[in-house]
């Protein structure tokens, strides 16, 4: 259950579907990760900013699963891309998870106070040296400055992480997907329900009656035949459990080209 796996640059592989943790905090937080660990959700995607590694460690910790069976995800924020803040941050996401590395280390955003991406792909480099993380990458990069990356790189940039869903085709409509998938990168679609935004969409409705599938799981499975990871969040057990669903079957090409052609939500992303 929910264990294909797309093969990163870097050699390791990533689950195809993850939990986005993003909003999970506190003893609700621990309850919604326990319940996908039990499920069957081996990927997770967390963040410094998001303040809930401790929640994650919690359970990871108490579900007696092996740390070599979770795929784990985090990012340094964008106030913190020089070389030493770096390498701070990157102690305390250990120290805060209680691991000696993660599976994948993201940076959050592109520099805001113009931190040369030089700098901080040396530190993320040595953080591979050190074996703090297995493989890199970034969020939120656009073609411009994900070229200046990709040429300043000495170790494959194995992910862009970006907004992605039906109502939000930006990245793709704008040339910002192919381009990763044609440089060997794989894409993580976050907010791939568009914080519940798909739910009202007579397309996806009826795709989803026709399949007898749910509006949520016609979107990931949208995603997945993209080529795309997605890492939807919740802490329904319901729907953390609704969400495996997407594997043993398909869209038709048509029923593809119909959510291509969703009217877009105005969005900057």
């Amino acid at each position: 259950m929910g264990k294909e796996t797309i093969r990163l640059a870097s050699g390791y592989e990533i689950p195809v579907l993850g939990l986005g943790t993003a909003w999970l905090h506190g003893k609700e937080g621990i309850k919604a990760i326990t319940w996908a660990l039990e499920l069957g959700y081996r990927h997770f995607d967390t963040a410094y900013y998001y303040g809930n590694h401790a929640e994650i460690r919690k359970a990871v910790k108490s579900s007696g699963i092996d740390r070599s069976e979770i795929f784990l995800t985090s990012k340094i924020w964008k106030d913190n891309l020089e070389y030493e803040q770096v390498m701070k941050q990157a102690d305390k996401i250990m120290e805060q998870l209680g691991l000696d590395y993660v599976d994948l280390l993201l940076v959050h955003w592109p520099s805001d106070t113009g931190v040369p991406i030089k700098e901080t792909l040396s530190a993320f480099e040595e953080l591979v040296d050190k074996g703090m993380t297995r493989s890199i990458g970034v969020s939120n990069f656009r073609i411009h400055i994900l070229e200046e990356a990709l040429d300043t790189a000495n170790i494959p940039l194995c992910i862009n992480q970006v907004r992605y869903n039906p109502l939000r085709q930006n990245w793709a409509k704008r040339g910002h997907i192919p381009f990763c998938l044609n440089q060997g990168m794989a894409v993580t679609a976050y907010t791939p329900l568009a914080e519940g935004d798909i739910l009202g969409n007579r397309i996806l409705w009826e795709i989803g009656a026709e399949k007898e599938k749910s509006v949520v799981q016609v979107t990931l499975r949208w995603l997945l035949q993209k080529g795309v990871i997605a890492i939807p969040g919740s802490s329904n057990r319901q729907h953390l459990e609704e969400n495996m669903d997407i594997f043993d079957w398909e869209l038709t090409r048509e029923e593809m080209k119909k959510i291509d052609n969703i009217p877009q939500i105005q969005s900057k992303s």
